[in-house]
Order: structure tokens, then C-alpha cells, then sequence
């Protein structure tokens, strides 16, 4: 009976330290990946293009001008290199921000989540690079969609994000 009882011991021991293991390699795998996205999110979540064209003044100029023929509206360009230095801050190159709504796309999704209203109205930033090539930068319209989900997914991650792409489409570098 010893015997018996010495050896169910044991193997509650070795059930023990496998599911130690197991929970262990569970956990450092759900750190690995935590930390994969953590690195890869930033670099998912802005798109960047080079423009097609030689300066951010003619790069605004053609986004307005396919955010009209989308059928959104352009608010306003943000000149933030002007502004930033009515402050006494000086950057080395041009940044403009061009600020773009589709006031039914907006209605859809402020009517559900007045709380995004944080990311409205949409917009480029438009930019100077090192190598003096001039960017177009935004965020992922797809990807953001998916992670908030329901409307938003619908609204922003489907239809703002195909128009966005058609707009960019005859802007940016191929």
C-alpha cells in the first residue's frame, strides 16, 4: 500500500511540474508576443508615401483637389511650420497638415461614438523629408477600424479607408 501511495505522489508531482512548464512557456509566449506588437504598432499605424510631387505647397494643392473630387471637403491646410515658429520654435523643414471630412461618414459615427470625435476630422500631414523628398503621412484608417469595431470598422475602416486610397492614388509617388 506504500508502495502505491509513494507512487501516485510522484506522478502528482511530475503532473505539477509540467503544468508549471506549461503555464510558464504560456506566459513567455504571451510576452513575446506583447512585445512583438508593442515594437510593430507604431509602423502599423501611419501610412507614409512620397509624393509625386517636388514641394508640400503643389502636394496640398493636389490633396484638395482629390478630396474634392471624392466628394469630402477640405477645411483648412494647417501651415504648422508658420505656426510653430510664432511661438519661437524653428523646425528645419515645411510640415502642413491638410485637414479632410465626409460630414455623413462623421454623422455615422459621432451619431454611435461622439467619443472619436477626438480623431475628426481626419488628415495628412504633409512633409519635408531628409532626403528632401516631400511625404504624405496618415494614419491606418483600415487597421483603426478594426480595432475599435462595430460602426467605426464600418465606417472608417471600410468606406474612409477606400476613399482615402483613391484620393492618394493619383498624389502619391508609385
Amino acid at each position: 500500500m506504500e508502495q502505491e501511495v509513494k507512487a501516485t505522489e510522484g506522478g502528482e508531482k511530475r503532473t505539477v511540474r509540467r503544468t508549471a512548464w506549461l503555464l510558464g512557456g504560456v506566459g513567455i509566449g504571451i510576452g513575446v508576443c506583447a512585445l512583438g506588437i508593442f515594437l510593430v504598432m507604431p509602423t502599423m499605424m501611419l501610412k507614409v508615401h512620397q509624393s509625386r510631387y517636388d514641394t508640400v505647397q503643389r502636394t496640398c494643392e493636389a490633396l484638395q483637389t482629390a478630396i474634392s473630387q471624392e466628394g469630402w471637403s477640405s477645411p483648412r491646410v494647417r501651415k504648422t511650420t508658420k505656426s510653430i515658429a510664432k511661438h519661437g520654435q524653428n523646425l528645419l523643414r515645411e510640415v502642413r497638415i491638410v485637414e479632410l471630412c465626409n460630414a455623413e461618414y462623421a454623422k455615422r459615427v459621432l451619431t454611435d461614438h461622439p467619443e472619436v470625435s477626438t480623431l475628426m476630422p481626419c488628415a495628412w500631414g504633409v512633409y519635408e523629408g531628409d532626403d528632401g523628398n516631400v511625404y504624405i503621412s496618415g494614419m491606418n484608417m483600415g487597421l483603426m477600424g478594426k480595432m475599435f469595431g462595430g460602426t467605426i470598422a464600418e465606417v472608417m475602416g471600410g468606406h474612409v479607408a477606400e476613399d482615402e486610397h483613391e484620393m492618394l492614388s493619383g498624389v502619391i509617388a508609385q
